[in-house]
């Protein structure tokens, strides 16, 4: 169990100081920064389905079996994260972005990036507790989700007209949620048998809303013929990453 924790609490704090990524981009340029990316994201994409399909979904069949309240539970995960995205978006402010006037989107993406972490905190905790190699395969996928999320999150503080330091410093507390919700993950386990039965089912139902939700529908944006198909293969990419991960099962 303790190895357990030292997994769990050692991958959040590293996907914590992925957030920090955004201050490497400020030297890019914007068209280079955008093809770069678009491609991440179809990697994530295709890492994301890879976990959901290949990882979390046969575990839960194991123990399980694939029951309407399987798929029920799936489809919680679902709307979970379609409501978490509605709260996200909900409010908007038209006012013209100043030095004194510091946009609500700005602080709204950050209460839901902390909500978004402290569930991925959970899922990792969760992944742990059904064995070492399904807890590094979720999280490969949260991070290589990360990196392009965390740079527009970045991004968006900075539109929203937060300054560069104090964007790359809330952007960090909110992801150091992920380590709340691993430890509250983890410490529940100790009074609900098998919780990590009831978490996989979300996990599994987000996972295929961000990917198929989020990611996808960026990449159909893309119409050059050359960097739709370096997309695809990227994407394959990402999957065959998370098939590659069962060489450790």
């Amino acid at each position: 169990m303790n190895l357990i924790w030292l997994y769990s609490l050692s991958s959040v704090l590293i996907i914590s100081l992925i957030s920090l990524i955004g201050v490497f981009t400020l030297k890019i340029k914007q068209e280079k920064l955008k093809t770069i990316l678009i491609y991440l994201i179809s990697f994530s994409a295709g890492a994301l389905f890879g976990d959901a399909f290949i990882h979390l979904l046969p575990e839960l069949i194991k123990e399980k079996g694939f029951t309407i309240i399987s798929a029920l539970s799936i489809l919680s995960g679902i709307l979970i994260f379609f409501i978490l995205e509605k709260f996200v978006h909900f409010q908007h402010c038209h006012m013209p972005v100043s030095s004194h006037h510091i946009h609500p989107f700005a602080y709204m993406n950050l209460v839901g990036d902390a909500l978004h972490n402290f569930i991925d905190g959970l899922v990792i905790a969760a992944s742990y507790l059904v064995s070492i190699p399904v807890g590094l395969a979720t999280t490969s996928a949260v991070l290589l989700h990360e990196i392009p999320q965390e740079i527009g999150d970045f991004g968006v503080m900075l539109h929203g007209g937060l300054s560069r330091t104090k964007a790359l410093l809330l952007n960090f507390l909110t992801a150091l949620t992920a380590v709340l919700g691993v430890i509250i993950g983890l410490v529940l386990n100790n009074f609900i048998d098998n919780i990590q039965m009831f978490i996989l089912p979300i996990a599994i139902g987000g996972f295929i809303y961000i990917a198929g939700s989020d990611l996808i529908p960026e990449l159909h944006k893309e119409t050059d013929i050359k960097r739709s198909i370096i997309q695809i293969i990227t994407f394959i990419l990402g999957v065959l990453i998370m098939l590659s991960l069962l060489l450790l099962e």
